[in-house]
């Protein structure tokens, strides 16, 4: 079976581009599947994560990032121009493969390949909630791929939730979880060290001044215990203020395995979460998770009281209450960070992989 993947560009360690790879790498290994996957934008960067050899990686080299260097009147022309291009080539690579399936992410390609993609079946595999909030030009942006999202022949949630909410515009919704890269270092954390983190995108999405308010309750606590923060993105933490309360921001790194295992506990706020990655990575390192139980990703992770936390979305002094539990009491720790490790090997490959491969023999029939 040929098995066409289409995205911007594997140029970022985020968490779509590591999820892309190990599937591809999967599909590629284990099932002996024909993979490729067009980007648009790749040029020369690295791809961030390994890849394997048998995935063929094709670039149609538009960029439509340059547009950005030049004016708003040039750029929109540039866009219709480099759309242009773009489909034309898309049309061309795709008649030279000739594959028996296409799949794109949430917004990116959607429009494109239904142009250009024939009688070839499309999934395309949400990475963003369905009903995400956001102000009123991501309300419009989001009807206009909702229109089209809603023409593929098979839409992929990544929770229940979230898969009830997209059959509101479509008939052909399936559920299939996040395949999830897992801790492989056989080194777990002893939840000894005072410190938790908290990993992810700087973004208003992750609910960073709730984590903030949080930190505040359980410093006045633990002055002894450290919050470590690892991201990169759009809002600027003030740096003068997180010393006063034990909060150390550090940038991505590509070795955060190995800071889980420093950590006790990981700390999630966000306000809407389609799955949360972080969280079986931490709890596959033998840590517990503490985080609000916001639509949809938490819930389909944790486990309340067994492999850590769910606090009702936004109370920040359950949250702080359920931190302090787990500072206070170092066995209880322990144990969910056991059972942690136990309850993250759901989100194997070898656990989500066939559900991907029996979705693709359904619509190839």
């Amino acid at each position: 079976m040929k098995i066409v993947y289409l995205y911007p560009a594997l140029a970022i360690y985020g968490g779509i581009e590591r999820i892309l790879i190990d599937k591809m790498n999967y599909l590629a290994r284990e099932y002996s599947q024909d993979v490729y996957m067009i980007t648009s934008d790749q040029g020369k960067h690295p791809i961030p994560y390994h890849l394997d050899d048998r995935v063929h990686v094709i670039d149609l080299d538009i960029c439509f990032y340059t547009r950005y260097k030049y004016g708003l009147i040039r750029r929109i022309w540039m866009y219709f121009q480099m759309t242009r291009q773009y489909r034309s080539k898309l049309r061309r690579v795709l008649s030279e493969i000739q594959p028996d399936i296409l799949l794109c992410t949430t917004v990116y390609g959607v429009e494109e390949l239904l142009d250009v993609k024939g009688k070839r079946p499309l999934v395309v595999e949400s990475h963003v909630n369905f009903s995400h909030p956001g102000n009123w030009i991501h309300s419009i942006k989001k009807m206009y791929d909702h229109y089209w999202i809603r023409k593929a022949d098979a839409v992929v949630a990544l929770t229940k939730g979230d898969a009830m909410d997209w059959r509101r515009i479509s008939k052909h919704v399936y559920v299939i979880p996040n395949v999830v890269h897992l801790n492989e270092s056989g080194k777990y954390s002893t939840c000894s060290n005072k410190r938790a983190i908290f990993v992810g995108r700087l973004v208003e999405q992750k609910g960073l001044p709730d984590l903030l308010t949080v930190w505040r309750l359980v410093h006045h606590r633990h002055p002894d215990w450290q919050l470590d923060v690892y991201g990169d993105g759009d809002i600027l933490l003030p740096h003068d203020q997180l010393s006063d309360i034990n909060i150390q921001v550090h940038n991505s790194v590509s070795n955060i395995f190995e800071k889980y295992t420093e950590s006790s506990m990981l700390l999630l706020t966000s306000i809407y979460e389609p799955f949360g990655l972080v969280m079986p990575e931490a709890m596959s390192c033998g840590v517990p998770v503490v985080a609000f139980d916001c639509p949809y990703g938490p819930a389909t992770i944790v486990t309340d009281g067994e492999d850590g936390f769910l606090v009702k979305n936004r109370d920040c002094q359950v949250f702080a209450d359920r931190v302090c539990q787990l500072i206070e009491n170092e066995r209880l720790r322990q144990g969910m960070g056991t059972k942690a490790i136990l309850s993250s090997q759901r989100f194997t490959a070898d656990k989500i992989m066939p559900q991907w491969l029996d979705l693709f023999k359904k619509l190839k029939s």
